[in-house]
């Protein structure tokens, strides 16, 4: 049978080392230790790391773990980039993989207005520039989309007598640099990250106004904290 060498054949499949399967039991281990995995899940990934037998199947297992995030580029490269660990994911029923969905600043400027009234914002994957304009009102602000290891995104309002509900997904730092009168912000515990995820920078000016950042829906408490 003549060999495929078309630039549409698939890629092979690269074996997986005792080295490989060593790495991806460390940053399980490493996981643990900091609280985003349950028994049940660190059993289930550390028994499928130990009998992978290609690369592919070793991705799923740290994709969402911000401590496996250079190993996981690591076993990316080698299997030619086109594994789809992402979605394999889901079978492990964990939050959504931490990691860019696009490139940050690939995305246009967002702008919006809200003047007594308010909309449902989620912000697209690759957008770092928000602006928002508020009167008596105030959007619902997702970044969920956006938010990803090495990722900044700055949110500048100009806001009176209004504010934003602002949710973003676990390990986002919120740094807030905004100037208040009469007015500031609240940082719910829960969405305190450790910069993991990426930052959100919170700038502009509030005049009796204030936005509060929230833990977004659909994280688990007992993983990510007390859920609002």
């Amino acid at each position: 049978m003549a060999k495929d060498d078309s630039p549409n054949s698939p890629a092979p499949r690269i074996r997986a080392s005792d080295k490989d399967r060593d790495a991806v039991l460390g940053v399980i281990a490493e996981a643990v230790s900091s609280g985003r995995l349950d028994p049940n899940e660190t059993a289930e990934r550390q028994d499928e790391a130990i009998s992978a037998k290609y690369l592919d199947e070793l991705l799923p297992l740290i994709v969402d773990l911000p401590e496996g995030h250079e190993l996981y580029r690591s076993l990316l490269r080698q299997t030619g980039g086109g594994a789809t660990a992402a979605t394999t994911l889901a079978r492990h029923n964990g939050p959504m993989p931490l990691a860019p969905v696009a490139e940050p600043g690939s995305e246009r400027p967002l702008n919006s207005v809200a003047i007594m009234s308010g909309r449902e914002l989620d912000v697209p994957a690759g957008t770092s520039d928000i602006t928002t304009y508020a009167l008596m009102g105030g959007d619902n602000v997702d970044l969920c989309d956006v938010m990803g290891p090495g990722v900044t995104v700055s949110l500048t309002s100009y806001s009176m007598w209004a504010g934003h509900d602002i949710y973003v997904p676990p390990g986002v730092r919120v740094r807030d640099d905004t100037i208040n009168i009469m007015a500031g912000n609240e940082i719910r515990g829960s969405a305190k990250g450790d910069g993991s995820n990426g930052t959100l920078i919170l700038k502009g000016v509030s005049l009796m106004a204030g936005h509060e950042v929230h833990l977004a829906k659909g994280y688990r408490a007992k993983d990510q904290g007390q859920l609002e």
